[in-house]
């Protein structure tokens, strides 16, 4: 059996400047490399008539002068592309995510399940609009399915923790 080259085998998240995450916030980034490491779909399409290096890869995820950046490099350590996205984009989808988020763990503490679940239907809505607009963002630089893009954008959330 081949094995499948359009995928990431190493996720690192530069939280150099960051502050220091909450026990749930890990909890979240953990999880999310995790799920992204089992199964993901991410390829690098041709530049310019210029074919990528083929994977698997490694990525680096960091907020760099106010901008998201993707450092991506081969599995022995030869760079890629380095590419920076404009965070503004996700701010209003990170705040209403990180805001339906605490309601969802209050909801969990005091209110019934019927409530509950109708908080997270929400909360994944969001996600999902998240993650959306991180493929447009991504679009034509990356190739990534849902499932990665929604993964992805988690560890977005996460980068814009602040405390």
């Amino acid at each position: 059996m081949t094995e499948q080259t359009n995928r990431l085998s190493h996720i690192e998240i530069d939280e150099s400047g960051l502050p220091i995450p909450t026990a749930a916030i890990d909890q979240e980034r953990k999880v999310a490399v995790y799920d992204l490491l089992e199964e993901n779909s991410f390829g690098l399409p041709e530049v310019d008539g210029r074919t990528a290096p083929k994977g698997p890869y490694h990525l680096l995820l960091a907020i760099r002068d106010n901008r998201l950046v993707f450092d991506i490099t081969t599995e022995t350590g030869n760079k890629v592309v380095e590419f920076h996205l404009s965070l503004a984009p996700f701010r209003q989808v990170v705040k209403d995510y990180f805001q339906i988020c605490a309601a969802y763990f209050d909801a969990v503490k005091r209110l019934p399940p019927s409530q509950i679940e109708a908080i997270d239907m929400g909360r994944r809505g969001i996600h999902d609009e998240g993650s959306r607009v991180l493929q447009e963002r991504l679009d034509g630089k990356v190739v990534i399915d849902t499932q990665t893009a929604r993964r992805l954008f988690t560890l977005v959330c996460v980068l814009h923790f602040k405390g």
